[in-house]
């Protein structure tokens, strides 16, 4: 069927002006309706962070790189860096003319054995902000050019060596900020959810070309039962983007924490239940009801779960303006929270101001916290879940003391309950956690289903393969075989300097 599919691909863009795919180790990718031409020329940046450290990096890439290299590298051997092997390590100093700016070490890397497959040079200086800054002007000023945020990672996937969900995921990895952030970059930049797209756009590839030859060659290639057949094909290929999908919601949770807002009435103990959960005296803790007037935002981790906590204002009626505009702050905080943690002064009894707050909550995820457990109780779980009974979210009441720094454990693990199923998976299954790929899964599995229902309605076979071709470029676009220049361009601008 190899062959029946090289036939049709001509046919296949044709139908379908702007689904070009990459087609072998091309000088540019076909990306949209247009391309991306490589550039050839040499790039230089700072490859570590400015600050005052041990040691900084200045990356230099490009056809020129070993001769600029050599323009300012002075080797203690006196050999220059284009007599040199591969994958070497040379002790010298950088000079711009007869001045001396620094002892370095050199790093040799030629194409194509590279992180961007081009000739690349690493200069390991010392590193002081001035001398690292001094010695990028020095490339610079031998022929580099400055390289933009992200260039340098732009190049790996314009040159073939990375697709561009790779090439997020070192984005990824650089920003995580949990075990399960690291292990799902890592995961994604090893080519997992690659060589899942690429096994499903290649099984869409095989049908398109089946049903476009079959309408080129009708006495040769019979289309007789073949709608059962590629329903069964096409509903397996669905349940496999269904479990893509299925994994991004929380996948997005784990990667950018939950969205966690504490609220209560005044003097319930919101401020000090974050200050255990934190383990530091973040929030003012007082005796004097309305102390929290404004909302406080920290990240915490929790047994490998990212809880965004927002603390806002105590929620009751009150006449104070300040006051009353930090109460109206924290109702706005709860609609767009994933998880609100309603503390409750277990000490004294529910009012007006409860039944506000629980009315307010009523859509909403909430785990309830009765607070100061340590004292004598007067409003109970009983009573909390009879008040709070209609809410179909609602998931838990517990009982805590933030004085005590009792209670936080089954916290934790209720939180792992609503939304992990009780806990995190970390092993190396594919993980969902980009909005972009979330988007084209959709669209895939949109696709996909137009199909279906072409095949029920009994329409021609054309059909099947406008909405295949669209399946399949939804998933291209994931690969980054089918996006546009812009979107390539907006991707890689959010990346680091010198990346």
């Amino acid at each position: 069927m190899s062959a029946v599919k090289t036939a049709s691909i001509g046919r296949i863009t044709e139908n379908k002006q702007n689904g070009n795919c990459l087609f072998g180790q091309l000088p540019f990718f076909f990306i949209g309706k247009g391309f991306c031409e490589m550039k050839t020329e040499t790039i230089a940046a700072i490859a570590t962070g400015m600050t005052n450290s041990g040691i900084s990096v200045i990356r230099i890439s490009g056809k020129e790189a070993i001769l600029v290299a050599d323009r300012i590298f002075h080797a203690k051997g006196g050999r220059k860096l284009a007599e040199e092997k591969t994958h070497t390590i040379h002790y010298g100093t950088i000079c711009d003319g007869d001045e001396v700016i620094d002892e370095v070490i050199v790093l040799l890397m030629r194409a194509p054995r590279s992180y961007t497959t081009e000739d690349t040079v690493e200069i390991d200086c010392h590193g002081g902000m001035y001398v690292t800054k001094k010695i990028l002007e020095t490339v610079i000023k031998y022929g580099a050019s400055p390289a933009q945020p992200g260039e340098f990672t732009k190049r790996a996937f314009l040159n073939g060596r990375i697709d561009l969900s790779q090439a997020e995921s070192v984005m990824d990895l650089i920003q995580a900020k949990n075990e399960f952030a690291r292990k799902s970059s890592i995961c994604q930049l090893s080519g997992i959810l690659s060589r899942e797209i690429k096994n499903i756009r290649e099984a869409i590839l095989h049908e398109i070309a089946f049903i476009e030859s079959a309408l080129d060659d009708p006495e040769h290639i019979s289309l007789e039962d073949y709608p059962q057949k590629l329903h069964n094909i096409v509903d397996n290929l669905s349940i496999r983007l269904d479990k893509l999908l299925a994994s991004s919601d929380n996948g997005k949770l784990l990667k950018e924490g939950i969205s966690t807002v504490i609220v209560g009435k005044p003097n319930a103990g919101k401020s000090s239940l974050l200050n255990t959960i934190l383990g530091e005296e973040r929030a003012i803790v007082t005796d004097i009801a309305g102390t929290t007037r404004d909302v406080l935002e920290e990240q915490i981790q929790l047994d490998g779960i990212l809880l965004n906590i927002i603390d806002t204002a105590g929620i009751r009626k009150t006449e104070d303006i300040v006051e009353k505009i930090g109460v109206d702050k924290a109702k706005q905080y709860v609609d767009k929270a994933d998880l609100v943690i309603y503390v409750v002064d277990s000490s004294t009894a529910l009012d007006e101001n409860d039944e506000e707050i629980m009315e307010l909550l009523r859509e909403h995820k909430v785990i309830v916290l009765l607070n100061k457990s340590d004292l004598e109780t007067l409003t109970t779980e009983r009573e909390i879940r009879l008040r709070m009974g209609d809410n179909k979210q609602f998931c838990a009441v517990l009982s805590v003391s933030a004085k005590c720094r009792t209670g936080i454990e089954d916290f934790v693990k209720t939180i792992q309950k609503m939304f992990f199923q009780g806990e995190i998976n970390m092993n190396e299954e594919i993980t969902i956690t980009n909005i972009r790929h979330k988007t084209a899964l959709q669209e895939a599995i949109s696709g996909l289903k137009l199909v279906e229902q072409s095949i029920c309605d009994r329409m021609p076979e054309d059909f099947y393969s406008i909405d295949l071709m669209h399946a399949y470029e939804s998933l291209g676009s994931i690969l980054g075989e089918s996006v546009e220049d812009d979107l390539v361009n907006e991707i890689f601008s959010k990346f680091c300097m010198g990346k």
